[in-house]
C-alpha cells in the first residue's frame, strides 16, 4: 500500500502559532519603565513555604525545627532571612555568655550568662578591678603606717626572742657551757675557767667530771629545744598577726572596690558567686599583685610561659557578645565543621609542649545563634565529620559542651579543660534538596523528631492578574541596587515570557530568581554595550541568544554531523519501518534537541518485539518499559480471537549511549506498525509521544527542545514547506516556542500537530486513515489497521503452516 498524499486533511491536528507561545501583553504594564515602580522588599509565590516557614517560627514548642526543601535558585536563602529577621526584631535580645576561672575546680570554666552587653562590661569592670588592685596594694603595702605596724610585730619578736636567748645564755653559764649557733645548728661547747675547752683537756678528764658535764649538756640540750618552741610558737604568733594585718590591709584597700562591683551585678546570682569568690582569692593572694615576676627573655613568636601568667585567672572571656543587637540573632553559618558550630578550645606552644586555659575557649555558631535562629545548609553539615551528630545532639539535649574534638574522641590524650555547659534555645533552618529531606526521613531515626517543620519552595507558580506586575517590581529592585539599566515594559514581558519558557508552560512562571537575576544582569549588560539608556525586548533576547551561545557548541557539532550525512537523518520523502523520533540531551543547565532515525523489521517467528537497544543493555529501565507495552498494544488491538505470531526489532540507528525515557514509544509502534502494514511513513513530520497500552498518547518533557531541534535540522537540510512535528495533545500547554518556530508555523512553512491518539498520529504520517474496529472483529479496507491485520494473520497462517510440515517430516 503506498502513501495516500491525497488524504492530507490535516488542518484539525494543526495548532496555530497563537498556541505556539504565551505572550504578554506590554500595554498591560501600568507604567513606562521600571524607573516608575516602588522597590520595597516583598515575596514572590511561595505561599506554601511562606505558610510553613511562619509556622515553624512562630511555634514555641521542642523539636518544631525547620527543613527548608528546594532546589538552588528559587530564594531560599533571600526569603528565609527576611522572614526571620522580620520575627526575630520583635523578641529579646539574649544574653551575653562569658568564661571564668573556677576557683574550686581549675580544669572546669564556669559560665556565667549576663544580660546583653552586659558581658564586655563586665570583662572591662574586672580588668578595671584588677589594675586598680596592683596600682592601690603595692602603695598600701609599701605605705609607712603598714611598715610601721609590721615593724612593730617583727620587734616584739625580736624583743621575746633576745628575752628568751638571754636566759637560754644564763642557764647555760649556769652550767659552764658556751652556746654557738652555726649553720650546721647549735654547738654546746664546755667551758674550762672561762674558756672553751678543748678536746684533749675534756679527754683527760676524769671519768666523774666527764659524766658530770655530760649530764649538764643534756639538760641544757632540753632547754634549747624548749626554747625553739617557745621561739617557734611566737614566729607563728607574730606571722598570724602579719597575715590578719594584710588581710585587713588589703580588705580595707579593696572592700569598696568589690562592693561597688557586687552592687551593679547584684541581679546575677553566678555573677556574685564568682565576684565573692575572686574577693576571697585576692586577698589570699595579694602579693600576686605587689610585684611581677622577672620576665626571661623572649623570642620572637614565643608566648609567654603559662607559670608567670597569675592574673590571667582573674580575666573574663566573652564567647557570646550580644551587644548592639536589637532582637533575636540570626547567624548563618556557610562553613559548619564541628568547631565552627560547636566551639573550640585553643591551644598554645611553650617550649615544645601544649597548653590550654579558659580564654582560649571559643564559641560556635551555635551558641552565637543562642536564643534566635541557625541557618546553615544540611549538605555542608553532613559533609563535615562530627557535625551532623553534634547538631543533633545539642538539638536534643538543649545545651552546647564545648570540647575539643580530637579528646572527646580520643585521637590525642592530653590533660584538658572540661568548661561547664551553656543551656541552648534556639530555632535551627537547615536547607536542602528534597532528596536529602528523604533520605534523612528514611535512614535517621532521630530526624522526623527534631525537624518537624517541612517548608517546600517551588520552582514555579501560576500566571495571576499581579505577576506580571510583580516581577517587574523585582527587576526595578535589581537595577536600583546593582546600578542596571532600567527596562522597558516590553522588555519586562519579555522577561517573563522568558520565565515561562523555563518551566515549559505558558499558564506558569519560574520561581528560580537566581536564573533570572542573570537574565536582567546580561540584558543590562547588551544594553550598555549598546549604548542605550533603557533595557528594550531585543536586549532581553540578544541576553538570550547569547547565552545559547556560549553553551550550544555540542549541539552544533551534532547538526553539523546530520547536514553533512554522517548521522543519517531524511527529512522529505517517505519510507516504510522507518520514522524521525526525537529525543533531548541535557548538559547540566542546557539542553537541546535532535531528531534520532528508529527502524523497524518484522519477519516470521514467534519471539515478539525484540528491543535492540535492551538486548545491547543500552536501553534504561523506563524505555523497556515503554516497548513492553509495544506488546500489550500489539495484542490487545490484533490478537482478540487468535494468538500473536510475531517477530519484530526496533532499534535506534547510530544510537551508542544508554536510551533512557519512554517519550519515543509512539514512534517506535507507529514503525512497527509501518513495516506490518508495508506502509510508507513521511519522514518531513517528526513525533514524539508516550504510548499506552489502549494507543494514547501522553505527555512527554522537553517538548520544546525537540521541535527546535527538528526545526534546525530541517532549516539546515532544506525548508519544504510540509516539515512539521507531531507532539501529545497534552504538551500543548507547555510549548513556549522559540519566535523564528513561531514565525514558520505563521508563514506556512512549519507545521506542529497535536493528536490525542495513536490512530491520529498514523494518518497523519501516512495518508491513511487508521480505521476503527467493526462489529465483526475486522477494519475497513484501505485503512493502516486493516493492512497490520491482514499481515499478522497471514504470518500466523505461513507459521503455522511450516510448524506443521515440520512435524508432520518428524
Amino acid at each position: 500500500m503506498q502513501l495516500q498524499s491525497e488524504f492530507a486533511n490535516l488542518s484539525r491536528w494543526e495548532l496555530s502559532s497563537a498556541e505556539l507561545r504565551a505572550r504578554f501583553d506590554a500595554v498591560q504594564l501600568p507604567f513606562e519603565t521600571t524607573a516608575e515602580l516602588s522597590v520595597e522588599e516583598f515575596i514572590i509565590g511561595q505561599e506554601r513555604a511562606v505558610r510553613a516557614v511562619d509556622f515553624g517560627l512562630q511555634i514555641k514548642d521542642h523539636g518544631y525545627n525547620i527543613y527548608a526543601s528546594g532546589i538552588p535558585g528559587t530564594g531560599k536563602n533571600t526569603i528565609l532571612k527576611s522572614m526571620i529577621k522580620q520575627v526575630s526584631e520583635t523578641q529579646p535580645t539574649p544574653d551575653d555568655w562569658c568564661y571564668v576561672h573556677n576557683f574550686q575546680d581549675t580544669d572546669r570554666p564556669r559560665a556565667l550568662s549576663l544580660a546583653a552587653g552586659k558581658g564586655r562590661e563586665f570583662q572591662r569592670d574586672m580588668a578595671h578591678l584588677i589594675a586598680s588592685l596592683k596600682e592601690e596594694f603595692p602603695r598600701v603595702f609599701q605605705s609607712k603606717d603598714y611598715e610601721e605596724q609590721r615593724r612593730e610585730l617583727e620587734e616584739g619578736f625580736s624583743n621575746a626572742r633576745e628575752d628568751l636567748s638571754g636566759e637560754l645564755d644564763q642557764k647555760a653559764a649556769e652550767r659552764n657551757f658556751l652556746i654557738k649557733s652555726t649553720r650546721a645548728g647549735i654547738i654546746l661547747v664546755p667551758l674550762d675557767k672561762g674558756e672553751p675547752m678543748k678536746t684533749e683537756q675534756f679527754a683527760a678528764l676524769p671519768p666523774e667530771t666527764q659524766a658530770e658535764i655530760q649530764y649538764k649538756e643534756k639538760a641544757l640540750r632540753e632547754d634549747i629545744a624548749t626554747f625553739l618552741e617557745r621561739v617557734r610558737a611566737l614566729r607563728e604568733e607574730v606571722d598570724q598577726k602579719i597575715d590578719e594585718l594584710n588581710i585587713r590591709v588589703a580588705l580595707y584597700t579593696s572592700q569598696h572596690l568589690f562592693e561597688n562591683l557586687k552592687e551593679k551585678y547584684r541581679p546575677f546570682a553566678k555573677v556574685m558567686d564568682y565576684i565573692e569568690a575572686v574577693q576571697q582569692d585576692v586577698l589570699a593572694n595579694f602579693h600576686d599583685f605587689l610585684s611581677e615576676p622577672e620576665a626571661p627573655l623572649q623570642l620572637p613568636g614565643m608566648a609567654e610561659e603559662p607559670v608567670r601568667r597569675p592574673m590571667i585567672r582573674y580575666a573574663v572571656n566573652v564567647v557570646v557578645d550580644n551587644s548592639g543587637r536589637q532582637g533575636a540573632p540570626l547567624i548563618e553559618e556557610s562553613n559548619p565543621t564541628y568547631n565552627n558550630l560547636v566551639g573550640r578550645i585553643e591551644k598554645k606552644a611553650h617550649l615544645g609542649f601544649l597548653y590550654t586555659d579558659f580564654t582560649l575557649i571559643k564559641a560556635g555558631s551555635i551558641l552565637q545563634a543562642n536564643g534566635g535562629y541557625l541557618l546553615v545548609n544540611v549538605l555542608d553539615v553532613l559533609r563535615s565529620p562530627f557535625a551532623w551528630d553534634a547538631l543533633k545532639r545539642i538539638i536534643k539535649m538543649r545545651e552546647a559542651k564545648i570540647e575539643d574534638i580530637a579528646e572527646t574522641y580520643g585521637f590525642i590524650a592530653s590533660a584538658g579543660i572540661k568548661p561547664e555547659v551553656i543551656p541552648i534555645s534556639l530555632r535551627v533552618i537547615l536547607v536542602g534538596s528534597p532528596y536529602l529531606y528523604y533520605l534523612l526521613q528514611a535512614y535517621d531515626e532521630e530526624f522526623p523528631g527534631i525537624f518537624k517543620v517541612k517548608a517546600d519552595f517551588d520552582v514555579q507558580q501560576n500566571r495571576k492578574d499581579d505577576t506580571p506586575l510583580q516581577y517587574s517590581r523585582f527587576i526595578a529592585r535589581l537595577c536600583k541596587d546593582e546600578g542596571l539599566p532600567h527596562f522597558e515594559r516590553d522588555a519586562c514581558a519579555a522577561v517573563l515570557e522568558q520565565a515561562s519558557r523555563w518551566v515549559d508552560h505558558q499558564k506558569k512562571l519560574s520561581l528560580r530568581f537566581s536564573d533570572l537575576s542573570d537574565l536582567i544582569r546580561e540584558s543590562g549588560y547588551w544594553t550598555q554595550r549598546d549604548g542605550k539608556a533603557l533595557v528594550s525586548r531585543v536586549h532581553v533576547q540578544k541576553a538570550i541568544d547569547e547565552w545559547i551561545y556560549r553553551s550550544n557548541l555540542l549541539e552544533e557539532r551534532i547538526h553539523e554531523l546530520i547536514t553533512e550525512g554522517t548521522l543519517m537523518v531524511d527529512v522529505t520523502g517517505a519510507v516504510v519501518g522507518q520514522i524521525n523520533g526525537l529525543s533531548v540531551y541535557d548538559l547540566g543547565g542546557f539542553s537541546f534537541g535532535r531528531p534520532a532515525r528508529i527502524t523497524a523489521r518484522v519477519f516470521l517467528g514467534e519471539e515478539g518485539v525484540v528491543n535492540i537497544e535492551r538486548e545491547a543493555k543500552l536501553s534504561g529501565k523506563t524505555h523497556s518499559k515503554g516497548v513492553l507495552i509495544l506488546s500489550g498494544f500489539l495484542g490487545g488491538r490484533y490478537a482478540r480471537d487468535i494468538p500473536l505470531s510475531l517477530s519484530a526489532s526496533l532499534g535506534f540507528e547510530q544510537s551508542y549511549g544508554e536510551v533512557e525515557g519512554d517519550s519515543a514509544s509512539a514512534a517506535e509502534l507507529i514503525a512497527l506498525l509501518s513495516a506490518l502494514a508495508d506502509i510508507p511513513i513521511r519522514q518531513d513530520i517528526a513525533i514524539t509521544g508516550s504510548i499506552n497500552q489502549r494507543g494514547e498518547i501522553q505527555a512527554i518533557g522537553g517538548a520544546n527542545e525537540k521541535i527546535e531541534g527538528f526545526y534546525t535540522v530541517c532549516k539546515a537540510l532544506g525548508m519544504t514547506g510540509t516539515q512539521g512535528v507531531i507532539i501529545p495533545r497534552r504538551n500543548v500547554q507547555h510549548l513556549m516556542l522559540k519566535e523564528e518556530v513561531v514565525k514558520a508555523v505563521a508563514d506556512g512553512r512549519f507545521y506542529i500537530y497535536a493528536v490525542s491518539t495513536v490512530d491520529e498520529a498514523l494518518q497523519i504520517l501516512t495518508g491513511c486513515p487508521a480505521g476503527e474496529l467493526q462489529a465483526d472483529g475486522s477494519y475497513p479496507e484501505g485503512t493502516v489497521n486493516a493492512a497490520v491485520l491482514a499481515r499478522l494473520q497471514k504470518m500466523g497462517e505461513r507459521l503455522r503452516a511450516l510448524v506443521k510440515k515440520g512435524a508432520d517430516s518428524a
